[in-house]
């Protein structure tokens, strides 16, 4: 039961975090500009601490870890944006590196790894700031929402 309710919250954490990033490729503009993303986040945030009932100390806590993990996916974004620009550079040329592009792949891995695990930290700080009746209508509206029972 317990890791069916951390796997809900790191889910649904997850998603309010990061859901201004998975937008980027419908809504032109949006994965330009970091801010309006930060907002909608922020917006479906709040929400969802309204549904919850969230104290004022409960929203300061899950804020600064949404405002944490957003910074941190930013950074990750921006860095991507270097090395597929370092990508062109190399398919532009006559002979590729390989070596170097192979590097590039391992590289991004490596950064994604390290941000999910990141993010499963933060959802995990976010499960301990939730009282057990927040983490269990979190777990009900999840299962709802993906057809689990």
């Amino acid at each position: 039961m317990i890791k069916r309710i951390a796997l809900a919250t790191t889910a649904v954490a997850a998603f309010v975090m990061l859901t201004g990033f998975a937008l980027r490729g419908g809504h032109p503009g949006w994965g330009r500009d970091p801010e309006r993303m930060r907002q909608m986040v922020t917006w479906r945030l709040n929400d969802k601490l309204d549904d919850l009932s969230a104290t004022p100390a409960q929203r300061q806590s899950i804020s600064a870890v949404k405002d944490r993990v957003f910074d941190e996916g930013k950074q990750l974004m921006e860095d991507q944006r270097a090395v597929r620009d370092e990508v062109v550079a190399q398919l532009e040329s006559d002979t590729p590196d390989a070596q170097k592009l192979h590097a590039l792949v391992d590289a991004r891995i490596d950064a994604m790894r390290a941000f999910a695990h990141r993010v499963t930290d933060a959802a995990l700080e976010v499960h301990r700031t939730l009282t057990p009746a927040q983490r269990q209508e979190l777990a009900s509206e999840y299962r709802e929402h993906t057809g689990q029972k």
